[in-house]
């Protein structure tokens, strides 16, 4: 019960859209202490947004904490920029991120570098910027409390988005206080088919708090997805085209391989049917899963279809020469980084190709300038100019991310929300999913969207006030 104070905290997030996550709270107390804990600190990847990965908005060495929901570039890629500008604590995440990071941090900076080089700007930053900051990451277990300061708490909850992938319960308590609960959905699926994902505890459901809910499909219901992968899949090689599907390295590419193998066991595709397997970091993480290194269902142990060939630099050459059928799984998932950029130039302008993309293609990608563009005309592949004659198709079917009706469902377990802050979304998305919210009832004394504009100030009773950022 509260005797005369209250926890006080600022939340504020530096991103507008779906990428670059990362969300600051400023948590006051009564002694006049500050505690700045940062969930996430990801790369923009959407055109509009780009410069914003190159700095922060606020000053590295005020963060006392990260946590860290998921592997992925838009919520890890800014981690080795954080310690370079003088951050200098501890980094919290599952165990299972944990694993992947070195892989993710490693390639993302050879890619960064890379691109640095060929635009002739400065790298973002180096190999020790990545091994520095690998040194501060904290393995945590799911559903255990870990003490992050004096006052401050986290428990990491699973979540399907993703292998490793969490939802995170900031705590943060002080003597004669009530408590203030802050709960991250982080990219969120009640589901997943290589993992077990049991439900929130009870005690989770029914506490006071201020929930950040992520809304990259809140303007859509599960119920709308067309699954129409294997209709594409079957159709093509029927008609004896070359498939390239640009996957994600980490969750995407080992979905893929999956399906493919069931389409080959109910006899949609001929075991006959080459399979390449192409992408270096999409190799190491599958590996990953074949050597047990997550905890996978028991069924899903034997995933890789047969006849499939793992590519490299080494022996691609071949295959990007063939005009056989056949089926290319390969990253990157938005067809802007990796093998992806090899395989698609080349098969783009051949009628007898289909390109399957399987995930979110932002405006800037490649995966996004395909989608717009008729067949005949002309596309730009990096320096290359080419025509578009191959078929491109897209499909949201696999995506980790739950859609508007779930999230919904989801939320509606939550007994005593005090505010839902709605992130991780484009603005319009955003906005409609917020109406949603309110047409639907949920029981929220407030929802707001957050944003770059403004910051909200809580307790533990919910909204104290809106402030306006000075974010540029």
């Amino acid at each position: 019960m509260s005797i005369c104070w209250q926890i006080v905290a600022d939340i504020k997030a530096s991103h507008d859209g779906v990428t670059g996550s990362c969300i600051e709270i400023d948590i006051r107390f009564p002694d006049r202490t500050i505690t700045t804990i940062l969930v996430d600190a990801g790369l923009f990847q959407e055109r509009e947004y780009e410069d914003f990965s190159n700095s922060f908005p606020f000053d590295a060495k005020d963060i006392d904490a990260v946590l860290t929901t998921h592997c992925h570039v838009d919520h890890i890629g800014r981690l080795p920029l954080l310690v370079k500008n003088g951050y200098t604590n501890k980094i919290y995440c599952t165990s299972e991120t944990s694993k992947f990071l070195p892989h993710a941090l490693n390639d993302l900076c050879w890619v960064l570098s890379e691109q640095a080089k060929n635009a002739r700007k400065k790298i973002l930053y180096s190999e020790s910027d990545v091994s520095n900051t690998l040194k501060k990451v904290v393995p945590c277990e799911y559903a255990q409390s870990v003490q992050i300061t004096e006052h401050v708490s986290a428990t990491f909850f699973k979540n399907g988005h993703l292998a490793g992938a969490s939802c995170i319960l900031l705590q943060a308590k002080f003597p004669n206080c009530d408590d203030f609960n802050a709960f991250f959905s982080g990219d969120f699926k009640k589901d997943n088919i290589f993992l077990d994902v049991p439900d929130l505890p009870d005690w989770v459901y029914n506490l006071p708090l201020t929930m950040v809910v992520e809304s990259t499909y809140g303007n859509m219901d599960s119920w709308e997805i067309k699954e129409t992968f294997r209709e594409n899949v079957e159709r093509h090689i029927k008609d004896g085209c070359t498939i390239v599907t640009p996957v994600f390295s980490l969750g995407r590419s080992q979905e893929i391989l999956y399906f493919l193998k069931s389409m080959q066991e109910d006899s949609t595709i001929s075991h006959e049917i080459p399979i390449y397997f192409d992408g270096r970091l999409a190799q190491t993480y599958t590996t990953m899963y074949m050597k047990g290194d997550i905890e996978l269902k028991e069924s899903m142990k034997d995933f890789l279809p047969e006849n499939c060939k793992w590519l490299t630099k080494a022996n691609r050459s071949p295959i990007l020469a063939s005009y056989e059928p056949k089926i290319i799984v390969t990253s990157s998932g938005m067809g802007t980084y990796g093998p992806a950029q090899l395989y698609i130039p080349r098969f783009i302008s051949s009628e007898k190709s289909l390109i399957q993309f399987t995930g979110f293609t932002p405006e800037g990608t490649l995966g996004h300038s395909l989608k717009y563009a008729e067949k005949g005309d002309t596309v730009q592949i990096g320096g290359l100019i080419k025509i578009k004659n191959a078929d491109v198709e897209y499909t949201t079917e696999f995506s980790g991310h739950a859609k508007a009706n779930e999230l919904i469902d989801f939320i509606k377990k939550f007994q005593n929300i005090k505010m839902i802050l709605i992130n991780h979304g484009t603005p319009d998305t955003k906005f409609e999913f917020s109406k949603r919210l309110l047409r639907e009832s949920v029981k929220a004394k407030d929802i707001a969207i957050l944003g770059r504009e403004h910051f909200y100030r809580l307790n533990a009773y919910g909204l104290c006030k809106q402030i306006a950022t000075l974010y540029e």
